[in-house]
Protein backbone atom coordinates (compact mmCIF):
# COMPACT_ATOMS: atom_id res chain seq x y z
CA UNK A 1 0.00 0.00 0.00
CA UNK A 2 1.10 3.21 -1.03
CA UNK A 3 2.17 5.61 1.90
CA UNK A 4 -1.01 8.00 0.93
CA UNK A 5 -2.97 5.25 1.10
CA UNK A 6 -2.26 3.93 4.13
CA UNK A 7 -2.92 7.74 5.22
CA UNK A 8 -6.80 7.57 4.25
CA UNK A 9 -9.42 8.87 6.50
CA UNK A 10 -12.92 7.56 7.28
CA UNK A 11 -14.74 9.53 4.75
CA UNK A 12 -12.52 9.50 1.99
CA UNK A 13 -12.38 5.35 2.02
CA UNK A 14 -16.23 5.94 1.93
CA UNK A 15 -16.48 8.45 -1.26
CA UNK A 16 -13.92 5.68 -2.71
CA UNK A 17 -16.56 2.86 -2.20
CA UNK A 18 -19.14 5.09 -3.02
CA UNK A 19 -17.70 5.97 -6.33
CA UNK A 20 -16.78 2.77 -7.33
CA UNK A 21 -20.58 1.21 -6.74
CA UNK A 22 -21.98 4.68 -8.41
CA UNK A 23 -19.92 3.62 -11.36
CA UNK A 24 -21.04 -0.11 -11.47
CA UNK A 25 -24.35 1.50 -11.48
CA UNK A 26 -25.58 0.32 -8.38
CA UNK A 27 -28.81 2.39 -7.37
CA UNK A 28 -28.00 1.95 -3.66
CA UNK A 29 -24.55 2.95 -3.49
CA UNK A 30 -24.35 5.39 -1.20
CA UNK A 31 -25.97 3.17 1.47
CA UNK A 32 -24.58 0.12 0.33
CA UNK A 33 -20.73 1.80 0.92
CA UNK A 34 -21.54 3.04 4.18
CA UNK A 35 -22.99 -0.41 5.69
CA UNK A 36 -20.07 -2.13 3.95
CA UNK A 37 -17.72 0.13 5.71
CA UNK A 38 -19.23 0.03 9.19
CA UNK A 39 -19.01 -3.71 9.25
CA UNK A 40 -15.24 -3.33 8.52
CA UNK A 41 -14.84 -0.94 10.88
CA UNK A 42 -17.46 -1.42 13.52
CA UNK A 43 -18.50 1.83 13.68
CA UNK A 44 -21.88 3.59 12.32
CA UNK A 45 -23.50 6.60 11.07
CA UNK A 46 -22.24 9.00 13.69
CA UNK A 47 -18.94 8.10 12.66
CA UNK A 48 -19.05 9.18 9.06
CA UNK A 49 -21.01 12.43 10.64
CA UNK A 50 -19.02 13.43 13.73
CA UNK A 51 -15.57 11.73 13.05
CA UNK A 52 -14.87 11.71 9.36
CA UNK A 53 -11.45 12.48 9.85
CA UNK A 54 -10.90 9.20 11.59
CA UNK A 55 -7.77 7.71 10.12
CA UNK A 56 -8.58 3.52 9.21
CA UNK A 57 -5.74 0.87 9.17
CA UNK A 58 -4.12 -0.46 6.30
CA UNK A 59 -5.99 -3.73 7.29
CA UNK A 60 -9.41 -2.18 7.09
CA UNK A 61 -8.61 -0.55 3.91
CA UNK A 62 -7.85 -3.46 2.23
CA UNK A 63 -11.56 -5.79 3.83
CA UNK A 64 -13.56 -2.60 2.48
CA UNK A 65 -11.96 -2.51 -0.71
CA UNK A 66 -12.64 -6.55 -0.90
CA UNK A 67 -16.45 -5.89 0.15
CA UNK A 68 -16.72 -3.40 -2.29
CA UNK A 69 -15.41 -5.39 -4.90
CA UNK A 70 -17.89 -8.29 -4.31
CA UNK A 71 -21.01 -5.73 -4.16
CA UNK A 72 -19.73 -4.36 -7.63
CA UNK A 73 -19.83 -8.48 -8.65
CA UNK A 74 -23.47 -7.65 -7.46
CA UNK A 75 -22.90 -10.15 -4.44
CA UNK A 76 -26.28 -8.23 -2.40
CA UNK A 77 -25.07 -6.60 0.82
CA UNK A 78 -26.86 -8.92 3.10
CA UNK A 79 -25.02 -11.86 1.64
CA UNK A 80 -21.81 -9.61 2.57
CA UNK A 81 -22.60 -8.29 5.94
CA UNK A 82 -23.67 -11.83 6.74
CA UNK A 83 -27.42 -10.27 8.71
CA UNK A 84 -29.61 -8.13 7.75
CA UNK A 85 -32.74 -6.03 9.70
CA UNK A 86 -36.31 -7.36 9.63
CA UNK A 87 -38.96 -5.92 11.81
CA UNK A 88 -36.73 -3.76 14.15
CA UNK A 89 -34.41 -7.40 14.76
CA UNK A 90 -31.39 -8.84 13.11
CA UNK A 91 -31.12 -11.79 11.54
CA UNK A 92 -28.18 -14.04 10.57
CA UNK A 93 -27.90 -15.59 6.88
CA UNK A 94 -26.46 -17.76 5.15
CA UNK A 95 -25.71 -18.72 1.51
CA UNK A 96 -29.34 -21.32 1.78
CA UNK A 97 -31.39 -18.51 3.57
CA UNK A 98 -33.31 -15.67 1.51
CA UNK A 99 -32.62 -12.23 2.41
CA UNK A 100 -35.22 -10.39 4.90
CA UNK A 101 -37.15 -7.97 2.66
CA UNK A 102 -39.40 -5.24 3.74
CA UNK A 103 -42.70 -6.59 1.80
CA UNK A 104 -42.27 -9.53 4.21
CA UNK A 105 -43.11 -7.29 6.74
CA UNK A 106 -46.85 -6.65 5.65
CA UNK A 107 -47.09 -10.71 6.69
CA UNK A 108 -46.12 -10.23 10.10
CA UNK A 109 -47.82 -7.31 10.20
CA UNK A 110 -50.97 -8.62 8.96
CA UNK A 111 -50.74 -11.16 11.52
CA UNK A 112 -50.43 -9.48 14.57
CA UNK A 113 -53.16 -7.29 13.44
CA UNK A 114 -55.51 -9.91 12.64
CA UNK A 115 -54.65 -11.73 16.16
CA UNK A 116 -55.29 -8.43 18.28
CA UNK A 117 -58.52 -7.99 16.30
CA UNK A 118 -59.84 -11.78 17.89
CA UNK A 119 -58.47 -11.00 21.14
CA UNK A 120 -55.40 -13.39 20.84
CA UNK A 121 -52.69 -11.09 21.35
CA UNK A 122 -52.04 -13.16 24.87
CA UNK A 123 -53.10 -15.92 24.34
CA UNK A 124 -50.86 -19.30 24.53
CA UNK A 125 -50.75 -19.81 20.54
CA UNK A 126 -49.23 -22.29 18.45
CA UNK A 127 -47.65 -21.01 15.26
CA UNK A 128 -46.35 -23.17 12.47
CA UNK A 129 -43.85 -21.48 9.68
CA UNK A 130 -43.52 -23.50 6.68
CA UNK A 131 -40.63 -22.50 4.58
CA UNK A 132 -39.08 -20.62 7.32
CA UNK A 133 -35.50 -20.15 6.01
CA UNK A 134 -33.67 -17.59 8.56
CA UNK A 135 -36.73 -17.77 10.56
CA UNK A 136 -37.28 -14.41 10.51
CA UNK A 137 -41.53 -14.55 10.17
CA UNK A 138 -41.74 -16.91 12.95
CA UNK A 139 -39.31 -15.22 15.06
CA UNK A 140 -40.71 -12.25 14.59
CA UNK A 141 -43.90 -13.18 15.61
CA UNK A 142 -42.50 -15.01 18.66
CA UNK A 143 -40.94 -11.50 19.76
CA UNK A 144 -44.05 -9.72 19.47
CA UNK A 145 -46.14 -12.42 21.37
CA UNK A 146 -45.01 -13.27 24.11
CA UNK A 147 -46.96 -16.59 25.21
CA UNK A 148 -46.71 -17.76 21.86
CA UNK A 149 -44.73 -20.79 20.85
CA UNK A 150 -43.71 -22.57 17.20
CA UNK A 151 -42.42 -24.56 14.57
CA UNK A 152 -40.16 -23.35 11.49
CA UNK A 153 -39.66 -26.22 8.48
CA UNK A 154 -37.68 -26.19 6.09
CA UNK A 155 -36.14 -28.49 3.17
CA UNK A 156 -32.50 -26.89 3.79
CA UNK A 157 -30.79 -28.25 7.15
CA UNK A 158 -27.87 -25.10 6.42
CA UNK A 159 -30.99 -22.54 6.84
CA UNK A 160 -32.30 -24.12 9.52
CA UNK A 161 -28.80 -23.58 11.20
CA UNK A 162 -29.36 -20.08 11.06
CA UNK A 163 -32.40 -19.98 12.12
CA UNK A 164 -31.54 -21.96 15.66
CA UNK A 165 -28.85 -19.18 15.67
CA UNK A 166 -31.31 -16.41 15.20
CA UNK A 167 -33.46 -18.00 17.91
CA UNK A 168 -30.57 -18.37 20.24
CA UNK A 169 -29.27 -14.42 19.18
CA UNK A 170 -33.05 -13.04 20.17
CA UNK A 171 -33.46 -15.28 23.26
CA UNK A 172 -36.19 -17.20 22.02
CA UNK A 173 -34.67 -20.22 21.64
CA UNK A 174 -37.29 -21.89 24.25
CA UNK A 175 -40.57 -20.77 22.41
CA UNK A 176 -39.12 -21.91 18.78
CA UNK A 177 -38.06 -25.34 17.08
CA UNK A 178 -36.98 -26.14 13.78
CA UNK A 179 -37.33 -29.38 11.74
CA UNK A 180 -35.71 -30.09 8.25
CA UNK A 181 -38.13 -31.44 6.17
CA UNK A 182 -40.10 -31.26 2.77
CA UNK A 183 -42.86 -28.56 3.67
CA UNK A 184 -45.59 -30.52 6.08
CA UNK A 185 -43.37 -33.96 6.93
CA UNK A 186 -41.86 -32.76 9.68
CA UNK A 187 -45.05 -31.49 11.11
CA UNK A 188 -46.76 -35.22 11.90
CA UNK A 189 -50.24 -34.65 12.88
CA UNK A 190 -49.96 -30.93 14.98
CA UNK A 191 -52.42 -28.89 14.76
CA UNK A 192 -51.73 -24.84 15.06
CA UNK A 193 -53.74 -21.81 16.03
CA UNK A 194 -51.35 -19.54 13.38
CA UNK A 195 -50.18 -20.90 10.00
CA UNK A 196 -47.78 -18.86 7.80
CA UNK A 197 -45.47 -18.94 5.08
CA UNK A 198 -43.42 -17.08 2.44
CA UNK A 199 -42.43 -20.11 0.03
CA UNK A 200 -41.10 -20.21 -3.50
CA UNK A 201 -43.35 -18.22 -5.95
CA UNK A 202 -41.36 -17.27 -8.90
CA UNK A 203 -42.23 -18.81 -12.08
CA UNK A 204 -39.46 -21.09 -13.32
CA UNK A 205 -38.93 -19.06 -16.30
CA UNK A 206 -38.82 -15.62 -14.57
CA UNK A 207 -35.69 -16.46 -12.45
CA UNK A 208 -33.11 -15.62 -15.56
CA UNK A 209 -35.15 -12.19 -16.09
CA UNK A 210 -34.49 -11.17 -12.18
CA UNK A 211 -32.12 -8.51 -10.83
CA UNK A 212 -28.17 -10.61 -10.62
CA UNK A 213 -28.03 -9.96 -6.93
CA UNK A 214 -31.84 -12.15 -6.53
CA UNK A 215 -30.95 -14.70 -9.14
CA UNK A 216 -27.39 -15.34 -8.17
CA UNK A 217 -27.10 -14.28 -4.67
CA UNK A 218 -30.04 -16.27 -3.27
CA UNK A 219 -30.99 -19.56 -3.07
CA UNK A 220 -32.68 -21.14 -6.37
CA UNK A 221 -34.65 -23.56 -4.12
CA UNK A 222 -35.86 -20.73 -2.48
CA UNK A 223 -37.45 -18.80 -5.31
CA UNK A 224 -38.45 -21.53 -7.80
CA UNK A 225 -41.57 -21.89 -7.40
CA UNK A 226 -42.48 -24.20 -10.47
CA UNK A 227 -43.76 -23.51 -13.84
CA UNK A 228 -46.86 -21.02 -12.76
CA UNK A 229 -44.77 -20.17 -9.41
CA UNK A 230 -48.16 -21.60 -7.47
CA UNK A 231 -46.71 -25.35 -7.20
CA UNK A 232 -46.12 -24.44 -3.14
CA UNK A 233 -49.29 -22.88 -3.09
CA UNK A 234 -51.02 -25.66 -3.97
CA UNK A 235 -49.70 -28.27 -1.62
CA UNK A 236 -49.89 -26.00 0.96
CA UNK A 237 -53.30 -25.67 0.61
CA UNK A 238 -54.56 -28.61 0.12
CA UNK A 239 -53.51 -29.82 3.68
CA UNK A 240 -53.55 -26.38 5.69
CA UNK A 241 -57.01 -27.24 7.02
CA UNK A 242 -55.66 -30.57 9.17
CA UNK A 243 -52.98 -28.66 10.86
CA UNK A 244 -54.75 -25.86 11.78
CA UNK A 245 -56.99 -25.22 14.71
CA UNK A 246 -60.83 -24.70 14.70
CA UNK A 247 -61.26 -20.89 13.84
CA UNK A 248 -57.01 -21.20 12.79
CA UNK A 249 -55.54 -19.10 10.54
CA UNK A 250 -53.53 -19.31 7.30
CA UNK A 251 -51.27 -16.19 6.24
CA UNK A 252 -49.35 -16.15 3.01
CA UNK A 253 -46.63 -13.75 0.91
CA UNK A 254 -47.34 -14.10 -3.00
CA UNK A 255 -46.16 -12.83 -5.58
CA UNK A 256 -47.41 -9.27 -7.16
CA UNK A 257 -50.19 -10.91 -9.37
CA UNK A 258 -50.78 -14.61 -7.50
CA UNK A 259 -53.22 -13.35 -4.78
CA UNK A 260 -56.23 -14.05 -7.18
CA UNK A 261 -55.00 -17.76 -7.68
CA UNK A 262 -53.85 -18.12 -3.96
CA UNK A 263 -57.74 -17.00 -2.80
CA UNK A 264 -59.19 -19.15 -4.80
CA UNK A 265 -57.33 -22.29 -3.73
CA UNK A 266 -58.39 -21.16 -0.24
CA UNK A 267 -62.05 -21.09 -1.49
CA UNK A 268 -61.30 -24.47 -2.59
CA UNK A 269 -60.31 -25.89 0.67
CA UNK A 270 -63.38 -24.31 2.62
CA UNK A 271 -61.85 -20.99 4.25
CA UNK A 272 -63.59 -18.31 4.88
CA UNK A 273 -63.15 -14.31 5.40
CA UNK A 274 -60.17 -14.38 2.49
CA UNK A 275 -58.43 -11.06 1.75
CA UNK A 276 -55.74 -9.95 0.40
CA UNK A 277 -53.39 -7.06 2.13
CA UNK A 278 -50.95 -4.75 -0.34
CA UNK A 279 -47.25 -4.00 0.36
CA UNK A 280 -45.74 -0.55 0.79
CA UNK A 281 -45.99 -0.15 -2.99
CA UNK A 282 -49.76 -0.58 -3.40
CA UNK A 283 -49.17 -4.51 -4.90
CA UNK A 284 -50.98 -7.04 -3.49
CA UNK A 285 -48.50 -8.96 -1.40
CA UNK A 286 -50.50 -11.15 1.64
CA UNK A 287 -53.20 -13.45 1.41
CA UNK A 288 -54.83 -14.40 4.71
CA UNK A 289 -57.74 -16.80 5.53
CA UNK A 290 -59.64 -19.09 8.14
CA UNK A 291 -61.22 -21.71 8.66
Amino acid sequence: MRAEEACKTYRELYEEGRRILEQAGLPDAALDARFLLEEVCGTNLQTLLVFPEKKVTEEEVNQYRAFIQRRKDREPTAMILGEWDFMGLTFRLNKSTLIPEQDTEVLVETALEELKRRGLGEAPLRILDLCTGSGCILLSLLHELRNAGGLGTDLSEEALEAARENAVRLVLQERAAFRQGDLWEPVGDERFDLIVSNPPYVPTEVIPTLEPEVRCGEPYAALDGGEDGLVFYRRIMKEAAGHLKPSGIIIVESGFDEAPQIAALMQDQKFRGIRTVKDYGGLDRVVLGAL
